[in-house]
């Protein structure tokens, strides 16, 4: 589940994107499934697969080969975040800027999953639970959030919501509910 390459996610996720593609081996081909004519004859449907990762996000929803394009660079940047794992030292652990600034005075995580910065932010959020051992209270301790405030953001992304869960499953730990 957990790829070592020699470069960090934070290093994949602080490309643009054109410095992403580059990396990528771009497959364009034929969706299938229902869409008529137009989606029949057109190679619409792209699939990214990172070469220095070999990880990969595919996107065919979409009539438009350049809207596809986009929908799986962004889906490819939350598989980079979700897939690759960065040690942490707790030791004097605060955290990275990014972090700090979706943690409102009050103490409640605040992104949204359209924003651009949010797979930096997921990357940084399961480095450090994994580096607690997928413990979520220490987790948001750690951060200077309620665990209810962590979860709660956790579970508006269904899929980060089932990397935690299986997260904690290989660390020995309960899922979420």
């Amino acid at each position: 589940m957990t790829t070592r390459p020699t470069t960090t996610a934070k290093t994949y996720l602080a490309l643009d994107d054109k410095g992403l593609i580059a990396q990528c081996d771009v497959d364009c081909y034929r969706a299938s499934g229902p869409g008529g004519q137009k989606r029949n004859k057109t190679s619409s449907a792209v699939r990214l697969r990172h070469r220095p990762t070999a990880l990969a996000a595919l996107a065919n929803e979409d009539r438009s080969q350049h809207v596809n394009k986009a929908r799986a660079l962004r889906r490819l940047r939350l598989v980079i975040a979700m897939g690759l794992r960065t040690d942490l030292d707790l030791a004097g652990y605060e955290p990275g800027e990014l972090l700090s600034t979706s943690i409102s005075s009050a103490g409640t995580l605040n992104m949204g999953r359209k924003d651009e910065r949010y797979p930096a932010a997921i990357s940084e959020l399961l480095d450090l639970l994994a580096a607690t051992d997928a413990r979520v209270s220490d987790t948001a301790d750690r951060l200077g959030v309620t665990t209810a405030n962590l979860i709660k953001f956790l579970q508006k992304d269904p899929k980060l919501w089932k990397h935690v869960n299986q997260m904690r499953t290989a660390a020995g730990r309960k899922p979420l509910r």
